[in-house]
């Protein structure tokens, strides 16, 4: 789709439209009050805007995109601005207004027995889980930037994180939402039913569609039984294809009771125990490849620690496991926790770093990470490549740290060689590109050559049934 509209805004008048509609609390125009929504998570991008708006509620939010489709402004949608592909981020040229759902942070309701709750685009991901626990059950998406990441941001961009291989992604976590279309109107799909065969499932089209078609003003996520017990260790394995055969003996195990299955290289362990506070190695000899698993359980005592423990000492035996922990505690859990959040804020210190948020089947994670390390090696020698994430559902944050000794502007500047490389292998694995971040800026270009032209064909389709002026976050997925 085109960036540019053929008429040009006037931003003045339109502001002073919005502003009888927000009020002086919802329009940000001062240039410092600005800066934090013009850069992006990483430092990417910095776009520019004559203003950000702020909504308080769903009607403010209709009139204030009418208004803006009426003065032909093009429209970007931002939530916690934690994304990492810059989906968030309005272009240089400064012709986008920026629409946050901050000021939309209600609960408005936790139905426990219907194992739901009706929840605002800018309630913050842990208000959320928070919010749940009180009513004993579990919402389990769960992120790094869960602190400040809003769940109208989850939701637009098919958030993952540690919880997918048991729980899904977001797609996987609503019954139903409130969206604001283009033109202004307001769908109410807020029904929370787990079957409705009553047509097409509209709310899949906005989920993973990161503010294009219309803006996610309120969401029924799925609520779950808060676990009785967890259990948690740490595994020494000897290369990924051996933390994929214990994967699989887990599940087998654990009747299907893990939660999560994340691997870590040593390098990434070793970055973590250098640079964050309160990571240590939980193992007495090293290894160049660790699992984290996690269970999660019904009733406390109900077998599962005995279950894992008895698993891991016969993958010991098999050769397949070197050495293990068990967590003895919730501060224990935790510990073990933090290196595999240390390794992500530990590389930070290493360098440049350039990213890559793929997946495969999980049957190819260990031909993936062997080739892939192999490929980035011959472009970049002396690259440190830092594989780690959640190999129990495939995706793998293939993240390259730059040799020590590098340029880090320079090493940076080959972002897009090395995706292109990389995203070839994960092509020919039969992968995708973009695993739980979204497309946003940084891979639309990557996303042609990928996909099909009639898939492409039948995305525009959607785009310009919905949106035809091309307003709604123009230049990002398409």
């Amino acid at each position: 789709m085109a960036e540019t509209q053929t008429l040009t805004p006037d931003f003045e008048r339109l502001a002073e439209d919005i502003v009888r509609v927000v009020g002086p609390r919802g329009l940000v125009t001062d240039p410092e009050a600005l800066e934090p929504h013009l850069v992006d998570m990483r430092g990417r991008f910095r776009g520019l805007a004559p203003f950000v708006v702020k909504p308080a509620d769903t009607r403010e939010m209709a009139e204030v995109v009418r208004l803006c489709n009426q003065a032909a402004a093009p429209t970007v949608p931002q939530g916690g601005n934690t994304g990492l592909v810059g989906g968030s981020i309005p272009f240089e040229a400064g012709g986008e207004v920026i629409v946050s759902t901050a000021r939309m942070n209600r609960i408005r309701e936790v139905d426990a027995a219907n194992f739901t709750m009706t929840v605002e685009a800018g309630c913050i991901l842990q208000s959320i889980q928070a919010a749940a626990a009180e009513a004993d059950r579990l919402f389990p998406l769960s992120l790094g930037a869960q602190g400040s990441c809003q769940i109208g941001g989850n939701l637009s961009t098919n958030a993952g994180g540690v919880q997918v291989l048991r729980y899904g992604n977001m797609r996987d976590l609503v019954l139903g939402l409130e969206v604001v279309l283009p033109d202004g109107q307001i769908w109410n799909g807020l029904r929370g039913l787990r079957k409705d065969n009553t047509g097409y499932d509209l709310k899949q089209l906005f989920i993973g569609a990161e503010g294009t078609l219309g803006i996610i003003t309120a969401a029924v996520l799925k609520l779950f039984a808060r676990p009785r017990e967890v259990v948690t260790a740490f595994a020494a394995v000897g290369d990924p294809a051996a933390a994929v055969e214990l994967l699989g003996r887990t599940r087998v195990a654990s009747g299907e009771g893990v939660t999560s299955f994340e691997l870590i290289p040593r390098i990434g362990l070793d970055f973590a125990c250098a640079h964050v506070a309160g990571c240590a190695d939980p193992l007495s000899q090293p290894s160049d490849w660790y699992v984290l698993i996690e269970l999660y359980g019904g009733r406390e005592g109900c077998g599962l620690r005995d279950a894992l423990e008895e698993m891991l000492g016969q993958a010991y035996e098999d050769g397949v496991v070197a050495d293990a922990t068990l967590a003895d505690s919730e501060a224990r859990s935790a510990d073990l926790w933090r290196l595999r959040e240390g390794l992500v804020e530990g590389q930070k210190f290493e360098g440049g770093s350039i990213k890559h948020d793929i997946s495969v089947p999980v049957s190819s994670v260990p031909r993936f990470i062997e080739e892939a390390t192999r490929l980035v090696e011959d472009l970049i020698p002396g690259v440190r490549p830092v594989p780690f994430g959640h190999v129990g559902d495939g995706n793998i944050h293939f993240n390259l740290s730059q040799p020590p000794s590098a340029d880090r502007e320079a090493f940076l500047g080959r972002w897009d060689e090395v995706n292109g490389a990389v995203h070839d292998l994960v092509n020919r694995l039969n992968g995708s590109i973009s695993a739980e971040h979204g497309l946003g800026r940084i891979k639309v270009s990557e996303n042609r050559r990928f996909k099909s032209p009639i898939e492409l064909e039948m995305m525009r389709r959607v785009k310009q049934a919905f949106d035809p002026a091309n307003l709604m976050n123009p230049g990002k997925v398409l």
